[in-house]
């Protein structure tokens, strides 16, 4: 079966640095993937690169079989990829309704947007209370909450998201990845996953890859990947017994 997103050989270069070097990956429809790696390693270019905010020098994007390389965000959102970037990036000055209809803006079926405006709004019942207020005034929590609905109202067939977990508490944290399995069980959303949280992480997605240095180092189901020494130590915080020197990635290609 084709994957809904596969990615062959991306290259991408912030000015005269290259920060996406040869990146292959895929994400199979209905699952939630997600990519590791510390700060710098190029796992937001990843996501803005397959939402068109970046476009790469080299590979393909294929989404649904078609090479989307190249096209601009709002193609993306056509085509069916929404993003949820790092730090939100709400309409401050809109009310959350106002927020809401925006994440719908592109559809065609307009009659259909009230029901789902109901539906995001069960799952974040504190948008419900604040519904008539501008967005610039929630806490950062309901505007991950905003952000995350605003995506989900476009109806996209993959949701790619960036640090959801970012500046929350930790009782947020859990609900709102409560929330992201609600997505992807019930109402079968593709979630391409990029989050600060690696356990969390793992015990989210079925599928993880792993970025160094703007490389795929390891892949791996996110079961074989949470009993992996190295992600274990460099990512889960559990320290192995007689490490000598500095562990070094071995790169392992799982082909699913």
């Amino acid at each position: 079966m084709e994957p809904l997103l596969r990615l062959k050989n991306i290259e991408c270069y912030y000015g005269p640095v290259l920060a996406i070097k040869g990146v292959s990956l895929m994400v199979n429809k209905g699952d939630i993937v997600t990519i590791l790696g510390a700060n710098g390693a190029g796992k937001t270019t990843i996501l803005r690169t397959i939402s068109g905010f970046i476009e790469p020098e080299k590979g393909e994007i294929l989404f649904e079989g078609k090479n989307i390389a190249g096209v601009n965000p709002q193609q993306a959102v056509r085509r069916g990829i929404c993003h949820v970037p790092e730090g939100r990036e709400v309409f401050d000055e809109l009310t959350v309704a106002e927020n809401l209809r925006m994440g719908a803006y592109l559809r065609k079926d307009r009659q259909n947007v009230s029901s789902d405006v109901k539906r995001v709004l069960e799952y974040f019942p504190a948008l419900g209370q604040r519904y008539r207020q501008r967005a610039g005034w929630l806490s950062g929590g309901e505007q991950q909450m905003l952000a995350i609905s605003r995506a989900i109202l476009s109806k996209p067939r993959l949701l790619t998201m960036d640090e959801p977990s970012l500046g929350l508490s930790p009782i947020l944290v859990k609900e709102i990845f409560q929330i992201i399995r609600r997505i992807n069980k019930e109402e079968g959303r593709t979630i391409l996953l990029v989050e600060q949280n690696a356990r969390l992480s793992l015990q989210t997605a079925s599928y993880g890859y792993i970025l160094e240095v703007g490389r795929v180092v390891l892949d791996n189901t996110t079961g074989e990947l949470m009993e992996n020494e190295d992600v274990q130590e460099f990512y889960l915080g559990i320290q192995q017994e007689s490490i000598r020197g500095k562990k070094r990635w071995k790169r392992k290609k799982v082909w699913r």
